[in-house]
């Protein structure tokens, strides 16, 4: 009986915490659930039974917070659904699977990853290119295939100091890339949707222009209308057969399909890719060819990362449940 009695104060207990709807189980979860749900109860979409749409509509009023991570489009179908919504925290530093439109007219603020992720997302910007240009994945498989012994030595690899490295995006991410690469002795040129003030780097309104300037181009930037297929043909080419094109932004701001092309015929020199256009599918020519090292979307998650975006994530639900200002507003305008 006393069991039964605490099992019920248990749930009760639960009933009291502030609710928040989840429509995809986050990644964030699988490390850090049992301390999100010390401080909150939360609605888990996928958990039942009803199609999405009717699972919305029977929690309609009750809902005023939406946690997503970036997987489930949060469209504006999904947000007339939700009548009541008055915040969305979504532990992506992207929003591309937001409709950031319809938020702006609802009124509906957001939060995001805000910089949590930069540092660990330049470090492997840096990681792939320094793998790509000397050859280090390309040389480890040659060790363990014992080609070694039979072959003599692998192919020589390239130099990284004086290279002339393009970042497209110069946020967050693309300037924790630029101080790395400073350090290795690179010059830095960079394309954004505006010339920064502050930053003594060559500007490129244009891509093209830029691309033609470097043999190394490293995306940053985030994908919307405006930066899908941004890497095209055209780009490729003019960053040249002795180019290296890294990806850390996401897969559909290259043009897959010409990029497989272009490393096939020797358009460009080789790749470092963390994200693709249709994950978790990668083209088989990409798989096979030695020029090119591939990440599965992994650059942005460390344990220590997500551990601090927990707390984020965390501060941000507080901030509103208190009626307090976001830890990490998204300025939508």
């Amino acid at each position: 009986m006393a069991c039964h009695t605490l099992q019920n104060h248990d749930h009760q207990q639960e009933n009291l915490l502030p609710q928040v709807l989840v429509l995809e189980p986050p990644p964030l979860f699988k490390f850090h659930e049992d301390q999100l749900s010390q401080k909150f109860r939360f609605l888990k979409a996928w958990e039942s039974p009803l199609p999405l749409n009717q699972f919305l509509i029977s929690h309609a009023s009750s809902i005023q917070v939406l946690l997503s991570s970036g997987t489930c489009p949060v469209t504006a179908d999904t947000l007339r659904l939700l009548p009541s919504l008055r915040v969305l925290v979504t532990t992506s530093a992207g929003l591309n699977h937001i409709d950031l439109q319809a938020c702006r007219e609802r009124g509906i603020p957001i939060a995001s990853a805000g910089s949590v992720y930069s540092e660990d997302v330049a470090d492997i910007a840096v990681g792939l290119l320094i793998d790509v240009i000397r050859k280090i994945s390309a040389s480890d498989r040659y060790v363990r295939q014992d080609s070694w012994p039979i072959k003599g030595d692998s192919p020589l690899g390239s130099k990284l100091r004086g290279r002339q490295v393009g970042i497209v995006g110069l946020g967050n991410i693309g300037l924790e890339v630029a101080k790395r690469l400073e350090a290795f002795g690179c010059n830095i040129l960079y394309n954004s949707r505006k010339k920064k003030p502050s930053v003594i780097y060559p500007y490129y309104s244009n891509v093209c222009e830029l691309a033609a300037n470097c043999n190394v181009l490293i995306i940053c930037c985030g994908l919307s209308k405006q930066t899908h297929h941004l890497i095209n043909k055209e780009v490729l080419s003019e960053l040249g057969k002795d180019g290296v094109i890294i990806n850390v932004g996401r897969g559909a701001i290259i043009d897959e399909q010409e990029m497989v092309q272009c490393l096939m015929q020797g358009t460009i020199a080789g790749a470092g890719l963390d994200v693709f256009e249709n994950e978790p599918n990668v083209p088989k020519e990409l798989v096979e060819l030695d020029n090119v090292v591939l990440s599965p979307h992994r650059a942005a998650h460390t344990s220590e990362t997500l551990m601090d975006l927990c707390q984020l994530v965390i501060g941000n639900l507080e901030a509103f449940f208190s009626n307090k200002p976001l830890l990490s507003p998204v300025r939508n305008d």
